[in-house]
């Protein structure tokens, strides 16, 4: 049965951890991911892609600043607004050569995309959302020392050594404020890229303008939203690990494979998932079935389809059995 399915893509989808983020490195992330996203609309589903921006952002911002005695650094809104051009130009080019190849006459659009946050969102005093490279734990206190403006947490287990990045606020998404013409988009049949990189963050003013802040908002949380906008059937997360895990780093870990609403909140809430890495994401996909989606499910990129099978990934389901 043909679905209508968000596909939020990983920062593996475009950049690998131990690469430097080159426009080649870029384009064959890129490349791989598109042949997933293929293989989804030849079955008939229609898809709506949306991507992180953290390494692009981190990248970004800091030739921003290396840059400011001869150009004006741009504010962090800006730099989102850019990013989305750069990733949504390369995602969406990829796409139609590959479409056009493969016979398939699919137009593909990527929108420059604000979400609506508040000013009084807790994340602006206490900043959560990860953007820019990895640092070991030397590497963390350097840069604590050069740059005191940055702040720096540790967003992955103990074991891993480059464990550390910087944090800018997260603010939690309320509404894409281009809903409509999304939704119009994907009913006239078009393959939309939107909400990159959890949107551009704004806010209303007094007199009911907007305004962007500063700020990063979660892709995935921003997709779930995006999700309820266009009536998804299916919310996928595709990141670097084929499924959620639980004891995450330790002896006793294992997959989180089919589970309904109320198995996955016992596990988010007993702590299984850090609020840096896994925790948005099974955030956004308890959401999304909260909602009234059919089905939310996380897993990497290899293993898409698979998952939209039910043979891979954590899938989290309605409160009933899982089949």
């Amino acid at each position: 049965m043909r679905k209508i399915i968000v596909v939020a893509l990983g920062g593996n989808a475009i950049k690998q951890a131990d690469e430097k983020g080159t426009v080649e490195e870029q384009r064959r992330n890129v490349a791989i991911t598109c042949r997933q996203l293929v293989s989804m609309l030849k079955y008939g589903h229609r898809v709506v892609v949306t991507h992180g921006n953290g390494p692009q952002a981190g990248n970004l911002l800091i030739q921003q600043e290396a840059g400011v005695a001869e150009v004006p650094a741009q504010p962090m809104d800006i730099v989102g607004a850019m990013t989305q051009g750069q990733i949504g130009y390369m995602f969406q080019q990829t796409l139609q050569n590959m479409l056009w190849q493969e016979r398939m006459p699919l137009p593909v659009i990527s929108v420059i995309n604000q979400v609506l946050v508040s000013e009084d969102d807790p994340d602006y005093k206490d900043p959560s959302k990860p953007v820019g490279p990895f640092y070991t734990e030397e590497e963390a206190e350097t840069i604590k020392k050069e740059r005191p403006e940055y702040i720096i947490k540790e967003v992955k287990p103990k074991n891993v050594e480059k464990r550390f990045r910087r944090v800018v606020p997260s603010p939690d998404p309320i509404r894409n404020i281009e809903y409509l013409a999304i939704r119009k988009l994907l009913d006239d049949g078009i393959v939309v890229i939107a909400s990159g990189g959890g949107g551009v963050p704004v806010v209303y003013e007094k007199d009911g303008t907007l305004r962007g802040t500063a700020a990063v908002i979660d892709k995935d949380k921003a997709g779930e939203r995006l999700a309820v906008t266009v009536g998804a059937d299916f919310f996928m997360v595709l990141t670097d690990i084929n499924a959620a895990k639980i004891n995450f780093g330790t002896p006793e870990e294992r997959d989180v494979r089919c589970v309904t609403l109320s198995e996955m909140k016992k596990l988010y809430d007993a702590g299984h998932f850090k609020a840096g890495s896994m925790g948005p994401k099974v955030l956004a996909c308890m959401r999304f079935i909260e909602w009234g989606g059919q089905c939310s499910i996380i897993t990497s990129l290899d293993h898409a389809i698979d998952a939209l099978l039910g043979k891979a990934g954590t899938r989290v389901i309605p409160d009933r059995v899982c089949e």
